[in-house]
């Protein structure tokens, strides 16, 4: 085992890290400006402990929404500065114009600008220091794949993209009748028959197996694997890692035992859990009914200046279990944009009128869906309806496509946060990859987590 073997934290670990200390070093910046400069608007004590829960609650909730907690956004200054300026902002301002949770105004008005300055630059020091630390190589988690030369690139890039601490610094080639190196620029190949060696001496702390079938381990690789395995080095399977850290289920690579890969959630068949979504849904269809509504007149007005043609717009898509079902939503193309037949719309789709196009992109063109919501047809979260014909050629070409429909599509789902725009068979397989890891880990806290990225998207006018 190397002796050398360096610090690596977790992606949740850093997630924990990055907000514990946020507060942390906010109620501390807080607690000097206080005691130095006589500031008393607020102070960290015993009877006022309610005021640091709502600081340090505003400080999580508006840093989720505005990406302070991304770790490859964290890993970066320009980004993380700007993030930590809205989120500061906007923490600020809820603190203070919410005066029954939280202290009135004070007299002087200047310990408002003490107040946000002693916020904004106490995060600002911490999250350096992150930056230069915690994001340096020297927390790197250091890796190394044995496996198949075939899925090298996609697999470095999965990784990589989804977490920059996750560092895959060689290749082993577990198929020793094929002379075939690895070409993939900045990936070194080692030996087989030095592993030992290779671990100690380049300070691996993981190993990763990306072999479809097991049986073609040679029997001295797999008594390698079994002598670092006593002594303690972590050793897991490829699939294993891609759903930890991508979020997502590697379908691509799922086989006759796609049981392994799909022990879907409990909250499937919890009772309980069914009966808070339907409430949610409900709720939330209500209060959007009524902010479509509010905004109704604006969108007519737009729509007659801009898309010159009907408002509404109603398509077929596809269910639960597969029923297909009529969706509303307010028209973001010209008439008759398939008159050609049937497509896919691409990114920057010609087809798409300059309102529609910001309708799409602040999602207020999906509101009549919360028609469908309080219907019953869709939920507020699940993976994004398709169209029946779409769903059909996908399902040829892409294994368990059809598996989305084992809940209500949504109006939003873990797949909408987290990709652009699709407008192929690559990019349905990244986002069905997405979809089965939500109907696998679906729950309350990731309900959550989606609504909270999904107000980040329309914040960032990030809409598809």
């Amino acid at each position: 085992m190397s002796k050398h073997k360096g610090i690596h934290f977790e992606v949740s670990e850093r997630k924990v890290l990055l907000r514990v200390f946020d507060i942390l070093i906010v109620l501390l910046a807080l607690e000097l400006i206080g005691y130095y400069f006589q500031f008393d608007y607020f102070l960290v004590t015993k009877e006022q402990w309610l005021w640091s829960l709502i600081l340090g609650c505003y400080l999580t909730v508006f840093g989720t929404i505005f990406e302070l907690y991304d770790l490859k956004q964290s890993s970066k200054l320009d980004s993380t500065f700007k993030n930590i300026v809205i989120t500061v902002s906007v923490t600020v301002l809820f603190y203070l114009f919410t005066p029954i949770i939280t202290p009135v105004l004070p007299d002087h008005r200047i310990e408002i600008l003490y107040f946000y300055l002693a916020i904004i630059i106490a995060v600002f020091i911490w999250r350096y220091a992150y930056v230069t630390f915690i994001t340096s190589p020297r927390f790197y988690k250091k890796v190394i794949v044995l496996g198949e030369v075939s899925n090298i690139e996609n697999l470095v890039n999965a990784f990589t993209t989804s977490d920059p601490n996750y560092r895959i610094i060689g290749y082993i080639n577990s198929n020793i009748s094929s002379n075939e190196s690895v070409k993939f620029k900045g990936l070194k190949e080692f030996s087989a028959g030095n592993l030992q060696k290779t671990i100690r001496e380049e300070g691996v702390s993981e190993i990763v197996i990306a072999i479809n079938d097991s049986e073609t381990i040679t029997p001295y690789i797999y008594n390698e694997l079994t002598h670092l395995l006593d002594k303690g080095l972590t050793i897991r399977e490829y699939t294993q890692v891609f759903e930890e850290i991508t979020k997502r289920v590697p379908v691509q690579f799922v086989g006759k035992d796609f049981y392994k890969y799909f022990p879907f959630s409990r909250s499937n068949q919890n009772k309980l859990y069914l009966l808070y979504h339907r409430l949610m849904d409900i709720v939330c269809s209500v209060l959007g009914i009524l902010f479509g509504i509010i905004l109704l007149p604006f969108i007519v007005i737009g729509n007659l200046i801009g898309n010159t043609g009907k408002l509404f717009y109603i398509q077929t898509r596809v269910g639960k279990n597969g029923r297909p079902f009529k969706i509303y939503k307010f028209r973001t193309m010209i008439q008759d944009a398939e008159k050609d037949g049937m497509k896919w719309a691409d990114k920057n789709d010609i087809r798409v009128t300059v309102f529609g196009r910001f309708l799409r992109r602040s999602r207020l063109d999906e509101i009549p869906q919360f028609l469908n919501v309080l219907k019953g047809d869709m939920s507020i979260i699940g993976p994004r309806p398709e169209r029946p014909l779409f769903v059909k050629e996908l399902s040829k070409v892409i294994p368990f496509y059809e598996t989305r429909h084992t809940i209500k599509p949504g109006l939003s789902g873990w797949a909408q946060v987290n990709t652009r725009y699709g407008s192929s068979i690559e990019d349905s397989l990244v986002k069905l990859q997405y979809d089965l890891y939500y109907i696998k880990h679906r729950s309350f806290f990731l309900d959550v987590n989606i609504i909270v990225k999904t107000l980040s998207t329309m914040v960032y006018y990030r809409g598809q």
